[in-house]
């Protein structure tokens, strides 16, 4: 299996300089994705630990990793990465003012570790074609509308 990141180059607009022309930007393209059975087979071939085991184990990961966040802990995945709840919300003028309905939503802060930023700083990539998508065909409409 490649090691590369592939790419393709597509135009983007400054969306506050509105009469500029756009200009152009590498966007990675997927090659496909991994699911947790997909996963146990490969960590199956590089360990002693059957499939059925190792999907076990990937199956209640996401559980126990669900259930910590709830629980509003740190979940470090040793040198993976970090997950950590954070909250969006309005501000109050004073601590008191505050209440819980001037939170609007959590979401999870993802800090890659030690392992997955070697993995990013030795990246290769190659170049392909743009991936149909409907973002990109809006653009090109967008594109030749003003030539």
């Amino acid at each position: 299996m490649s090691r590369s990141v592939t790419y393709s180059v597509v135009p983007r607009r400054n969306p506050s300089e509105k009469g500029t022309p756009p200009k152009f930007y590498a966007q990675a393209q997927a090659r496909g994705d991994i699911n947790l059975r997909e996963m146990a087979e490969r960590i199956q071939s590089s360990c002693t630990v059957n499939k059925a085991d190792v999907y076990a184990v990937l199956v209640a990961l996401e559980d126990v990793v669900a259930e910590a966040l709830q629980n509003g802990e740190i979940v470090r995945l040793g040198d993976l990465c970090t997950l950590q709840v954070s909250l969006n919300g309005k501000g109050a003028l004073t601590e008191e003012d505050y209440t819980e309905a001037l939170i609007k939503r959590a979401k999870i802060n993802f800090r890659p570790g030690r392992v997955l930023a070697n993995a990013l700083a030795s990246l290769t990539f190659s170049k392909v074609a743009v991936k149909y998508s409907k973002d990109a065909s809006a653009e090109d409409e967008e594109m030749g509308e003003e030539e």
